[in-house]
């Protein structure tokens, strides 16, 4: 059987950017913002069960965030993953894409065993498209990126296809292998409505009470969480303290619409083109 973890993240929803959405500090301020299910990694999961179709294995997926994080946890258990993880500690506050590979390495280490990693290619709130490979560095996995769509899978390999920038590459990898997918590889299916009534009630250890946390073990509901303690991480490689990405500025910009000018496509109208952008962007003293 094989193993499989999707590394998903919960967003800010910037096409419904409410509030101050930045901290003094840089940080983007997310109890102000709207959160969904990052969308490429809803494509990253899709591939996932699209391959526990296909062969025998077990889906896990893991997100680093605040407990209320729980929610793209039950959403992925809802279209089908077989298991859940919350990886959440205020030490993993404010990380930056070393930092959060760095913690969300050491949850794969914790699950052992794994042949399968799959990320979306990128986040809608920083857009780097760093964790992935970083995730498959610090672990030392095979790793392909820009996924485009899944070819072939066996016990020993897998056939994928990437977008290149000029080019549609056909790659295969033995195990263990790290993809991130785009969101042309394939439509995210729905929630199971079978899956919803079973887990609608999970949650983390701590949202149970004694008395509920023995009837959430028997039905399943519980979703492990873990901190930087259980995972044995460097306090210091972790959160603001192993960032060294800092955001010194943020600065608003409105597009206008601006005075139109012809340039000629002959010498002159070139020349007197290029002296107007040294005008503009330039500084002579």
């Amino acid at each position: 059987m094989k193993k499989i973890v999707v590394l998903a993240k919960q967003v800010p929803d910037t096409a419904n950017i409410t509030g101050k959405a930045m901290k003094d500090d840089g940080t983007i301020n997310r109890a102000v913002l709207p959160a969904i299910f990052n969308p490429e990694d809803l494509n990253a999961l899709e591939m996932a069960l699209e391959i526990k179709d296909k062969i025998d294995a077990e889906v896990h997926v893991i997100t680093m965030g605040p407990p209320r994080a729980i929610d793209i946890l039950k959403h992925a258990l809802y279209m089908g993953a077989d298991k859940a993880a919350l990886i959440t500690d205020r030490k993993f506050a404010a990380a930056d894409t070393l930092a959060t590979s760095y913690s969300l390495s050491g949850a794969i280490e914790k699950i052992g065993d794994v042949d399968l990693v799959l990320a979306g290619r990128q986040a809608i709130d920083g857009d780097t498209a760093q964790v992935g490979p970083q995730v498959a560095d610090k672990i030392g996995f095979n790793q392909i990126t820009y996924v485009s769509k899944l070819q072939e899978i066996t016990d020993d390999y897998i056939i994928v296809q990437r977008d290149g920038e000029t080019q549609t590459e056909v790659i295969k990898s033995k195990f263990p292998v790290l993809l991130t997918v785009t969101d042309e590889a394939n439509n995210p299916r729905y929630s199971n409505c079978l899956n919803m009534l079973k887990f609608f009630k999970s949650n983390i250890p701590s949202a149970f009470s004694d008395d509920e946390r023995k009837i959430a073990e028997e039905n399943g509901w519980v979703i492990p969480s873990y901190d930087l303690e259980s995972l044995e991480l460097d306090a210091e490689k972790c959160g603001l303290n192993g960032s060294p990405t800092k955001v010194h500025k943020i600065k608003s910009i409105t597009l206008t619409g601006g005075n139109l000018e012809m340039y000629d496509n002959q010498h002159t109208g070139i020349h007197k083109l290029i002296d107007d952008i040294k005008k503009d962007y330039i500084e002579v003293d």
